[in-house]
């Protein structure tokens, strides 16, 4: 087939590969002049199975309370006068409950494990690399009662056959030695040691690259205005170089995805999330990660990346803005430089945000809508590079005919409340 897919973050250009390896002529139209520009450029570079949970579950509201009054909280509201804000908020309070958190995180799980499985794969097939490491990601906490409050997750963990340690202080210190300075610090850890870390950017560009070679085609510079559909079908999609047609097509533009689907009658609740990373070079290798630190107190990621540290955070809730504010990097200063004082030179960092493009209730989105032809791919949240290679697969496998490797049937829009026809 003909297949058209829309966006060419890491979502789009895993779905493009996978595709075209299937047989399928490929194009792929995004508005940026390059691959992974927007939410994949410079996100935390954490590939995390182990902890792909619901943002949504008990004790949420509780804790956002908490967040909104700290210094340095992980949780930012800018409130708009945006109807669709507040009604995802909604959704999203009407998830926090034990029951609807299980069955968000029973669907969000196999897809994330599928995925590192995929990617696993995809290194050894083309010897893609991306400043990859196999390290895990250890979950440090500044308290002990924070420590003492892992039975819930561990319980979960251990549902679904999640390798993981805990750590004391001197553990953590063993995995990552550069904590050795300020011990102090942090009581203990949760470590989920088949974690991967990478560059979600450079991955992407890599795997553009394979995909040009087996045929793909990308059209950049190329703003989406509208889908049009004809009767039960898509007919085509308005860029700015044209009316497009193909046989079939994929939406996966990330938070712009319910925007565009909203004029098909597709009702998607996926809404913007903005985060925040700095990007620092590496000062002293001594004194920086080796893998992932998740700081707990603040929920801010601490990856190494070849020679550089990402450090990445916040929830910010405020609609498609994409501005930089400085109380937003100072916390990720904070986190850095209290655990890894030694590891980068702050005097040299990058500073960007990305919108994450969420659901209410967790899980991505995948699968076929009421137009035949017409597959989504999108709303994976802050674990789209967890998920990507998977959702690609699967996609591909979708739109080949075959039967995925693994269920997604739980993943399509329908869940939603939406009945085809």
């Amino acid at each position: 087939m003909k297949v058209l897919i829309l966006g060419s973050g890491v979502i789009g250009v895993t779905s493009a590969y996978y595709l075209a390896r299937a047989g399928h002529e490929v194009t792929v139209v995004d508005r940026q002049p390059e691959p992974a520009l927007e939410t994949s450029f410079a996100n935390a570079g954490e590939v995390s199975p182990g902890y792909s949970s619901p943002w949504a579950g008990p004790g949420v509201p509780v804790k956002a309370v908490k967040w909104l009054l700290m210094k340095h909280g992980p949780l930012v509201i800018r409130p708009k006068l945006d109807p669709v804000m507040w009604v995802w908020l909604l959704k999203m309070l009407r998830n926090c409950t034990s029951e609807r958190y299980a069955v968000n995180k029973s669907r969000m799980i196999p897809i994330a494990e599928y995925s590192r499985d995929c990617l696993r794969d995809l290194r050894r097939d083309i010897g893609i690399q991306y400043d990859e490491r196999s390290q895990g990601t250890l979950q440090l906490f500044r308290y002990q009662s924070q420590l003492d409050g892992t039975a819930e997750d561990i319980a979960v963990l251990k549902q679904y056959g999640v390798p993981f340690e805990v750590l004391s202080r001197e553990g953590c210190i063993a995995v990552e030695p550069a904590l050795a300075g300020v011990k102090e610090k942090f009581a203990g850890g949760l470590r989920l040691p088949q974690d991967e870390t990478g560059d979600c950017h450079m991955f992407t560009q890599a795997l553009a690259k394979h995909a040009q070679a087996l045929g793909v085609r990308f059209m950049f510079n190329t703003g989406i205005d509208r889908i049009v559909t004809d009767g039960a079908r898509v007919s085509g999609v308005v860029t700015r170089a044209g009316t497009l047609q193909a046989d079939a097509y994929v939406l996966a533009l990330g938070s712009w995805s319910s925007r565009v689907a909203a004029p098909l009658g597709i009702s998607l609740p996926v809404y913007p999330v903005k985060g925040y990373s700095i990007t620092v070079p590496i000062k002293d290798a001594s004194g920086a990660p080796e893998s992932t630190v998740m700081d707990e107190s603040y929920k801010v990621a601490i990856t190494r990346l070849g020679n550089r540290i990402r450090v990445g955070g916040t929830a910010e809730i405020s609609g498609y803005s994409s501005k930089l504010y400085d109380a937003r990097r100072a916390t990720l200063d904070h986190s850095l430089t209290d655990l890894f004082p030694r590891g980068g030179d702050l005097s040299k960092a990058t500073f960007w945000s990305g919108l994450r493009p969420m659901t209410p209730d967790g899980p991505p989105v995948i699968g076929p809508t009421q137009y035949a032809n017409l597959h989504l791919n999108t709303g994976h949240g802050t674990l789209g590079w967890t998920m990507s290679c998977g959702s690609g697969r699967v996609l591909a496998d979708m739109l080949s005919g075959k039967k995925p490797d693994i269920d997604v049937s739980a993943l399509s829009v329908d869940r939603y409340n939406y009945r085809f026809g």
